[in-house]
């Protein structure tokens, strides 16, 4: 089983927060783990296979600056156990990551349609995602209006995540058939796959339903359905 998370807040660095309640996911049992995180509008990300204190010893993820980021524990279902096919994935332009648990059926389809475009770096199929919202953002879409497109084009289950530099005081989050809470902070807020990751930090909880989309600030939170609507 993979697990997600994402966090901002005001004057927080995220990194060792994300760290700390990704060690909350090791449970699930897992082959690789990543973190991508917003500073100053540009995105770093960095992942790599193995143990989480090993990928960290590595890596050096939580050092990473920015108070907005998301990060993932993978075990393997589309692709090997490799770096390129660990979370998050970039888009072409390393603007947006994505972290995604779930399957995406049409991920076949979707890529042989984003490859005359874009270029791929793994055999998974969670890095279309990235690649659909990229295609809504060069339309012109504002980030959730580009999550909200692609999950249009996504058959099959996901919760998925989403950061973008150029729009670094949020994180959009969408789900279908696969679990997506909120922990609703003071100054800060949380989003993961499995309300643990943030026990510790607070006790208010919002379920995301299937087919919603949320968006996440440091001082709001907001769901919105598939049209676009106020939840």
């Amino acid at each position: 089983m993979c697990g997600l998370v994402g966090i901002i807040g005001n004057n927080l660095e995220v990194g060792p927060v994300i760290l700390q309640a990704l060690k909350r996911l090791e449970y699930r049992g897992y082959d690789s783990a990543g973190m991508a995180i917003c500073n100053n509008g540009r995105l770093q990300l960095k992942k790599g296979v193995g143990k989480l204190e090993d990928v960290e010893r590595k890596c050096q993820m939580s050092a990473m600056p920015g108070m907005a980021g998301i990060g993932h524990v993978r075990w393997a279902t589309h692709g090997a156990i490799t770096v390129e096919n660990a979370h998050p994935f970039a888009d072409c332009h390393e603007r947006l990551a994505v972290v995604h648990n779930g399957i995406i059926e049409n991920h076949n389809e979707l890529r042989s349609q984003l490859s005359k475009k874009h270029t791929f770096s793994s055999d998974t199929d969670s890095e279309v995602i990235s690649h659909l919202i990229e295609e809504g953002l060069e339309g012109g879409a504002s980030l959730e209006e580009a999550v909200s497109q692609a999950t249009r084009q996504l058959k099959g289950s996901y919760a998925f995540l989403v950061i973008f530099a150029q729009e670094q005081n949020k994180i959009v989050g969408a789900r279908r058939d696969s679990p997506l809470v909120v922990g609703l902070g003071n100054g800060r807020n949380f989003v993961a796959s499995d309300p643990l990751c943030f026990i510790d930090d607070t006790n208010k909880v919002l379920n995301i339903e299937d087919d919603e989309l949320v968006i996440i600030e440091a001082e709001s939170v907001k769901v919105i359905d598939k049209e676009g609507n106020p939840v």
